[in-house]
């Protein structure tokens, strides 16, 4: 039977088949670790944080990690009941990263040799480092059996998660167990996950990407996980071939990074079968689908969980996939559906989903939820056969000569450049409106040659055409490899042409 969001499940429920199984489990750095001794671990790592948190204060655990065995033991104990995960992103620094902490009520910050100097802790914090003798002994002095068995509810909160800050500061996510199990249930069903697969975790696992679309689904599916410290786009290939890897995730641009590196003669053999992520180009999906014989599946949501939508094997290659209820594209003023053609945010007209709120952050909740619906706060339009197309964020809306235009068609359009390997659209305030820029990773492209490439475009209106043209070696990147657009923004200097 199909999971859906209304499933009542847990990730201690998840687990539970798993407490005894010895012939899958946790593949890290060539090592091999059972489930059933991995679940113990968690257990000893859940009792012990158990004895240090304050029952008079929240029970959240920040963990400032690479991924790791001991972020996945952390996790699964968290899942067990007691406490709660919060998520650090380890490119965050400095004051942001302590009022990450802070925000977010960390008794208690997990740190190892490559995160300690990032954390200055404030008062009323604890940093515990996992490599240190301190840790080895208090998890040594915890026995597994100690660990009380807490009742979970689906609903309870296990986790914040921080959302990826490509638009502004980022926000903790309120994550339940429903969340996770719910998303892991459905999608190990939906992609066939049994014990003969093996999931790989190269997604950074303080993010929802890597622990929704990746963790969950194998614990779901009864199958194995292979862990990676950090994505590499090198080492991908040798990963799968290592562990026999069936399935990935993905999110962002790990897709075309791949692709970047040399091909192998036996790269269609490999047992990879499924990749599964967001935000992979339509070339890239078909590219790598060529080179690796694997189904590539995007689809399109957020770490808030108000809104999925999932292609289809109709779906046009420039589409995220058919519209159903309860979403919908609407006019962001008036809230009524838009026409198709005319771009308009993509909304839940249910109510939130999976979207479980933010933590502290009642405003910034109830901003979401404006209207009765969940707002995303991303662009879209619909074709006459039904297919949403992505058209940019709100906040990249572009006003050009009093119409409003989204950023992301003109992005696919000037992908079609043979020179152009990455690029953005912004809006350059003039004194009415906008007028359209464009920040392109191109090798050797000149003026003449890409303003006659405009020319032939014939998908490219007058007013969507770049006037400012900025050329750059890099485009600025979050730890979820997506475009970290507020960054961006605030690094153009003087455009390469204009006019």
């Amino acid at each position: 039977m199909t999971a859906s969001i209304t499933d009542q499940r847990t990730i201690g429920q998840l687990l539970e088949p798993l407490a005894d199984v010895d012939d899958r489990g946790v593949w890290f750095e060539g090592e091999f670790v059972s489930w059933r001794d991995h679940l113990r671990e968690a257990r000893r790592r859940g009792a012990a944080l158990r004895s240090l948190l304050d029952a008079d204060r929240r029970p959240h655990v920040g963990v400032l990690l690479p991924n790791s065995v001991e972020f996945s033991a952390l996790f699964a104990a968290a899942g067990l009941g007691g406490f709660v995960l919060v998520g650090l992103n380890s490119t965050r620094r400095g004051a942001a990263l302590v009022a990450d902490a802070v925000r977010a009520d960390c008794q208690i910050v997990l740190v190892d040799s490559s995160t300690n100097d990032l954390f200055d802790a404030p008062d009323g914090v604890r940093v515990i480092d996992v490599e240190s003798a301190e840790w080895t002994a208090l998890v040594a002095g915890s026995s597994p059996d100690r660990l009380e068995p807490v009742e979970s509810d689906p609903d309870d909160l296990v986790m914040l998660i921080f959302t990826s800050g490509t638009t502004g500061d980022p926000k903790a996510v309120r994550c339940s167990q429903r969340k996770f199990a719910a998303a892991g249930m459905m999608l190990a069903d939906r992609f066939g996950m049994g014990p003969s697969d093996v999931a790989y975790l190269a997604m950074p696992m303080f993010h929802s990407n890597a622990l929704i679309a990746g963790w969950s689904v194998a614990v779901a599916g009864g199958a194995s996980i292979a862990i990676r410290r950090s994505f590499s786009a090198r080492g991908f290939g040798d990963d799968v071939r290592r562990y026999g890897v069936t399935y990935a995730n993905y999110v962002g641009k790990p897709l075309h990074y791949i692709l970047a590196t040399d091909e192998r003669a036996d790269d269609a053999d490999v047992p990879l079968r499924i990749m599964y992520g967001n935000e992979a180009s339509a070339a890239d999906r078909t590219e790598f689908t060529r080179r690796f014989g694997a189904r590539v599946i995007d689809g399109f949501g957020s770490t808030e969980g108000g809104v999925s939508i999932s292609r289809t094997p109709d779906t046009p290659d420039g589409a995220l996939g058919p519209l159903l209820a309860p979403n919908a594209i609407v006019d962001p003023d008036t809230l009524e559906p838009v026409a198709p053609g005319v771009v308009g945010e993509i909304v839940n007209t249910a109510g939130p989903g999976l979207f479980d709120g933010y933590y502290n952050d009642d405003a910034a909740t109830a901003d979401r939820m404006r209207g009765g619906m969940y707002r995303t706060g991303d662009l879209g339009w619909v074709d006459d056969a039904g297919f949403v197309h992505f058209a940019g964020r709100i906040g990249d809306w572009l006003r050009v000569d009093g119409e409003n235009l989204g950023t992301r068609p003109i992005e696919t359009v000037l992908r079609r450049h043979p020179a152009i390997s990455e690029c953005v659209v912004v809006g350059i305030p003039t004194d009415i409106g906008d007028a359209v820029g464009a920040v392109l990773v191109a090798d050797r492209l000149e003026r003449a040659d890409f303003e006659g490439f405009l020319e032939t475009q014939t998908d490219l209106g007058p007013k969507q055409r770049p006037t400012r043209v900025w050329l750059v070696d890099a485009l600025p990147e979050t730890a979820t490899f997506k475009t970290a657009r507020s960054a961006l923004a605030a690094s153009l200097g003087d455009p390469t042409w204009a006019g």
